[in-house]
């Protein structure tokens, strides 16, 4: 605030608004696996808006959109690369013996086991290819 950076405030404020949500949702304090998720969530919908804002040549919005994200990625865990997440899904893959029609078991596991260091689609995309 003494900075009076208001994209950074402003995103702060706005996160510590879902917390609150989430909290009164779960009728629990967060954890942190919890918190995660939330942050991911947040990242995930400005991912969306600036798709939606570069669809519509709005590109003011979208610069908004990408600082905000921006923000909020300082907060979150270390993504995993690629690789990593296709060692994971294979992993995952042979402990379940998993053929083509284990599509959301594998998916389940390989989330849960990712804890929120890999995004849904990358997931999602690596088991789609090695199930095949």
């Amino acid at each position: 605030m003494k900075e009076k950076n208001e994209t950074t405030v402003s995103s702060l404020r706005n996160i510590k608004a879902a917390f609150k949500n989430a909290e009164i949702e779960k009728k629990a304090p967060l954890d942190d696996t919890d918190a995660i998720k939330v942050l991911s969530k947040k990242v995930k919908q400005h991912r969306d808006s600036i798709e939606s804002f570069t669809a519509g040549s709005r590109a003011d919005l979208v610069a908004k959109e990408v600082a905000q994200m921006k923000v909020l990625e300082k907060y979150l865990p270390k993504a995993m690369a690629e690789a990593e997440v296709r060692e994971l899904v294979a992993k995952v893959i042979s402990d379940l013996s998993a053929t083509a029609a284990d599509f959301g078991k594998v998916m389940k596991e390989a989330s849960g086991r990712a804890a929120g260091k890999a995004d849904g689609s990358a997931i999602s995309k690596v088991v789609k290819e090695l199930l095949k």
